[in-house]
């Protein structure tokens, strides 16, 4: 295993991680509410009246946050996106983490970020079991097939 220098990237990342952090203590603190994204958007599936509305923000928010840094970066800033996939394999993929999140009752930002910071018992076994899954799915993949 090599790191990539190039674009190597750990100031970002961290600020990454600390902007998620903050939006997600504030999101508990302004709103109540666990920032979970699937069960953000799976509250759109089954709508409680006045429901709907914070939640297409807060979806249309996360489509518009990225696009709009694509805009206003200043060239070279943004790495070039890659993905080493065919289309089945990225929709075979989604399903799964679909099908997984369902199962799990949330998503690695619902557990992983909220969860564990409320030291969640049932978030500690659902991030480890993410974990643990990732890691043999990259084993298997990169030294078995």
């Amino acid at each position: 295993m090599s790191i990539d220098w190039t674009n190597f990237t750990p100031w970002m990342s961290l600020a990454g991680g600390v902007l998620l952090g903050l939006a997600a203590a504030a999101f508990l603190l302004l709103n109540g509410r666990i920032l979970g994204i699937s069960g953000i958007l799976g509250g759109l599936l089954a709508p409680r009246t006045g429901d709907i509305g914070w939640r297409i923000a807060f979806l249309l928010g996360m489509l518009a946050a990225p696009a709009t840094l694509a805009l206003l970066a200043p060239p070279g800033f943004l790495a070039e996106a890659r993905i080493d996939a065919g289309t089945l394999a990225i929709v075979v993929a989604g399903l799964l983490v679909g099908y997984g999140t369902r199962l799990g009752s949330g998503c690695t930002s619902g557990h992983g970020v909220c969860g564990l910071s409320r030291l969640s018992p049932r978030s500690l076994v659902a991030t480890g079991t993410f974990m643990a899954a990732g890691f043999a799915v990259v084993y298997a993949i990169r030294h078995l097939f």
